[in-house]
């Protein structure tokens, strides 16, 4: 009976000091909030849990939307054995472990095992490969838990045999409601004290919480704290936003390739203002700086070209400067090379000429170099015929002669094709210039060869 009461105490006593969000973790499906594409009545996720008959899924959402949650709900009512592990601190050893035990458990009482691997993602490919023959022969029943994108951070095996369910941002009214009843909950949550909270407040903790429960209900906490520690009756403005600036910025792999994208469409658009949003959100959560540097060089010529090359000097010297100068200073150099990028004019010939060329090199014959582009610089070249015909441009006037550089099978065939933006517009008429001549003289050549 001592033992009884002595751990009945300490299980309290952990519970009175759990973090708030832990504390108020729903106890059914009826009190999750959001998700009601998936857990409302009789949606796809909640009838196979309810009714206890759920295979290997993947529960994939941002933090705070309630994945673990979910998963202690699925470990209340299965009749199966519930073993959970997170992969961030577990490895192929205590797999081994859990599916050891879950075969004796299957040989002796008949009871499958469910594993709930929380962050499956930071498993490695080699972790993921040891789990695939046990999900396989159904062994395991396989709960996965991550915030990163799955079809990134998972082998295509294991994806393939397991269910995939993505979880939303909740949203301001859900964020809303749960805090208002957090604030009033005396038995589990900040009732017991009795603090109002400002409207502006709670708004504030709504708006910046991006969806996320967990850090919604963490700031209230820590603004409920600083508000009482004040000796103050309500929660303020001030309170709220000081517990929101000890939050790091959150930045997940996938996201990586979100805001990546996000960062390049916005140069594209020429929208400087933008560029210099998400290089500051991917600079700030400590992305590394060679790898914007790297897609700035890329774009100045993907997407900036010809309408102003100097675009593409301005990039390097930004890659340039995060090698010499470094972090935080270089952060200016890349600044300046995201707004010079946006408000450049834009073009994607280069990109198109070469996506032609490459095009004909593939599905158009090999055609032989032309003999007199050949090299004629070695002995015997000559007598092989090799450079006759060739003129030299530098002896022309201009600088330039119209003579053909491509091999018959592609001659005329036309891959850079200039925009009338910035620079290029000029450009697109030197050379409609020049290719007409290159074609009246082919002309002139082909009218000869039919006299003779």
């Amino acid at each position: 009976m001592a033992d009884d009461l002595f751990a009945s105490a300490l299980e309290e006593r952990l519970r009175r000091r759990a973090p708030l969000a832990a504390r108020i973790r729903p106890r059914s499906l009826d009190e999750v909030v959001g998700q009601e594409l998936l857990l409302g009545k009789g949606r796809p996720l909640r009838v196979l849990i309810e009714s206890d008959r759920l295979s290997s899924v993947i529960l994939w959402g941002p933090p705070g939307t309630g994945k673990t949650t979910i998963a202690r709900l699925i470990a209340g009512v299965t009749a199966k054995a519930f073993e959970p592990l997170s992969a961030v601190s577990g490895g192929v050893k205590d797999v081994r472990e859990i599916v050891e035990r879950a075969r004796s458990r299957l040989g002796e009482h008949g009871q499958g095992t469910i594993l709930f691997l929380d962050e499956v993602h930071r498993f490695n490919k080699t972790q993921q490969d040891a789990l695939l023959p046990h999900v396989e022969e159904g062994l395991l029943v396989l709960i996965g838990a991550t915030t990163e994108n799955p079809f990134f951070s998972l082998t295509a095996p294991l994806l393939s045999r397991s269910s995939l369910f993505r979880l939303e941002p909740l949203t301001a009214d859900d964020v809303r409601g749960l805090l208002v009843l957090a604030l009033a909950d005396a038995d589990r949550g900040l009732g017991d004290e009795r603090l109002e909270i400002d409207p502006d407040a709670l708004e504030h903790l709504v708006d910046r919480s991006e969806g996320d429960a967990r850090h919604a209900l963490t700031s209230l906490e820590v603004a409920h704290g600083l508000a009482a520690e004040a000796g103050r009756d309500r929660i303020t403005l001030t309170d709220a936003e000081a517990a929101l600036a000890m939050r790091a910025l959150r930045y997940g792999d996938d996201e990586h390739y979100d805001v990546l994208s996000a960062f390049i469409k916005s140069i594209r658009g020429s929208d400087p203002d933008a560029g210099l949003y998400w290089l500051a959100r991917m600079l700030e959560a400590g992305e590394d700086p060679r790898l914007v540097a790297r897609r700035l060089v890329i774009l100045a010529s993907e997407d900036v070209g010809m309408a102003d090359s100097q675009a593409l000097l301005v990039a390097d010297a930004a890659a340039r400067a995060v090698e010499f100068v470094g972090m935080p200073e270089a952060g200016l150099n890349l600044a300046h090379a995201v707004i010079h990028l946006a408000l450049s004019p834009k073009s994607n010939s280069v990109v198109a000429g070469l996506g032609s060329a490459v095009e004909d090199v593939h599905d158009q014959p090999a055609g032989a170099v032309p003999v007199h582009l050949r090299d004629s610089h070695y002995p015997g070249a000559r007598k092989l015929g090799h450079g006759e015909g060739y003129v030299y441009p530098h002896d022309a006037p201009a600088g330039w002669v119209p003579q053909e550089y491509r091999p018959d099978e592609v001659a005329g065939r036309r891959y850079y094709q200039p925009s009338a933006q910035g620079a290029e517009a000029g450009v697109a008429e030197l050379l409609d210039r020049r290719r007409s001549r290159v074609e009246g003289e082919q002309d002139e050549q082909d009218e000869r060869g039919e006299r003779e």
